[in-house]
């Protein structure tokens, strides 16, 4: 159980250019519709994390984070991503035991995956 007074990472934005394009992409990686989606935000909730996207950065003219995403198959997310638009910047090779790759999203945002063996 995680002690409630810890600081942890909950939210997680990115800015984007396209709405639709990143939507797309982020919808692949996380294999969920969005809970919020409107013309100024889109939001999604998975494991108990927050990821939200913003078009333009938003006023705080923001900047993404590499966040690495643990999937149970990392080709096959590749591919799923791949295919909704994202580009591979890393492919899938070991690292200490783990496949690591990392891709872009269509603004150019840093997406990292790792798969445990």
């Amino acid at each position: 159980m995680t002690d409630p007074t810890t600081p942890a990472i909950k939210t997680v934005l990115h800015p984007v250019s396209d709405l639709a394009k990143a939507t797309a992409v982020y919808t692949a990686l996380l294999g969920i519709p969005p809970q919020h989606d409107s013309s100024y935000y889109v939001g999604f909730e998975s494991g108990g994390q927050h990821i939200g996207l913003v078009p333009g950065g938003g006023p705080q003219d923001m900047t993404s984070p590499v966040a690495y995403w643990h999937v149970p198959d990392i080709e096959t997310k590749l591919t799923e991503l791949t295919t909704a638009g994202a580009t591979i910047k890393e492919p899938a090779h070991d690292v200490g035991g783990r496949l690591v790759a990392t891709v872009t999203d269509p603004d150019g945002n840093t997406l990292g995956l790792l798969q445990n063996r």
